[in-house]
């Protein structure tokens, strides 16, 4: 019997945690990495990765079912385009976030989004007793997975970024919470006459040597460590915050602005880099990233007239918004 179209959408829907949950295991695995020389046995595999051999192979074929992988003849399994991006070693790979995503600590936050939708407050305090950066400061392996998810983002989208907006106008690039470097580390190496400050928390910015090295431009940033809630490097020419004010709520996004805004020079700009929300019925990564903000973080995805807003509360006004690839535009402010 064929199954009605709508009903077979909802329940591919409904059943969307499964996929997540078995591309997180092969992440885990590394199984992308070992299937990068070529097509491999589920058995072999399963011996290199201590893994059940059955229950492998089960897994195997369900995402070669999705199409992360390809099952050929005897039981060997090969990556497709798709399943590139579990590598952990490619451009645009997005093995870190994959590994982050299936996290327990994570997904229990989620569970708890009926308790937000009724309540307005955030999950992952509610379930954990505490705000994910608290659990994750105690805890330095889910910090280490957080920090690697966010790589991973940044590298897929760093390309896509750079082609759209200009950096090279600014002589000084301050990048508040900017991780290890992998953005400014791309910005640096795409503009040779651009300066950079690297800035977070010190255990955040304590991998930026290896990231800033790598690509060789470490002689043309300085690392700063320390809480943007206090103050911020001043002397920039642009102040960089990537997927940062989004974690945040109104009160203590504009709280945030307000600190970046008083070491803004009068000609300094301010470029907040995150998704637009979108009009309705439509970007649904942007509406479900956004309940995302609800559950972890406990900020929220905003429009730009809600971005205008923020700005205009911390001094600031929106000059311009620019489309950076997939989902993500950089929302210009100036000094008022």
């Amino acid at each position: 019997m064929t199954v009605p179209e709508p009903q077979a959408t909802l329940m591919q829907l409904v059943n969307g945690y499964q996929v997540t949950q078995a591309i997180h295991v092969a992440a885990q695995l590394g199984l992308a990495d070992r299937l990068a020389a070529g097509a491999r046995s589920s058995a072999d595999l399963a011996v290199e990765v201590d893994a059940h051999p059955d229950a492998l192979y089960r897994l195997l074929r369900a995402l070669a079912a999705v199409g992360v992988l390809h099952e050929e003849d005897g039981g060997n399994f090969s990556l497709t385009p798709v399943g590139e991006r579990l590598r952990s070693d490619v451009p645009g790979s997005l093995h870190g976030w994959a590994r982050f995503v299936g996290r327990p600590y994570y997904w229990q936050a989620w569970s708890a989004l009926e308790h937000s939708v009724q309540t307005g407050e955030n999950a992952f305090r509610h379930v954990h007793g505490e705000d994910v950066w608290s659990y994750r400061a105690q805890r330095p392996e889910e910090s280490a997975a957080f920090d690697a998810a966010m790589r991973a983002r940044t590298g897929a989208t760093n390309r896509a970024l750079l082609d759209s907006f200009d950096f090279g106008r600014f002589g000084t690039i301050v990048d508040i919470g900017g991780g290890n470097g992998t953005l400014l580390a791309a910005v640096l190496a795409a503009h040779p006459h651009v300066t950079g400050v690297l800035f977070d928390q010190p255990h955040v910015v304590a991998g930026a040597e290896a990231v800033l090295g790598e690509t060789g431009v470490a002689d043309r940033c300085r690392v700063v460590a320390g809480d943007f809630f206090e103050s911020v490097p001043a002397d920039g020419d642009a102040y960089v915050l990537k997927w940062i004010v989004h974690d945040w709520e109104d009160a203590e996004a504009t709280a945030l602005l307000h600190v970046v805004r008083a070491a803004m020079a009068d000609a300094a700009r301010l470029l907040v880099v995150e998704r637009d929300l979108g009009a309705p019925n439509e970007a649904p990564a942007a509406k479900l990233s956004d309940l995302n903000m609800l559950v972890a973080p406990g900020g929220r995805e905003r429009t730009r007239e809600e971005y205008a807003a923020l700005f205009a509360a911390a001094g600031l006004r929106l000059e311009g918004v620019t489309p950076a690839g997939p989902g993500l535009a950089v929302f210009e402010g100036a000094p008022v």
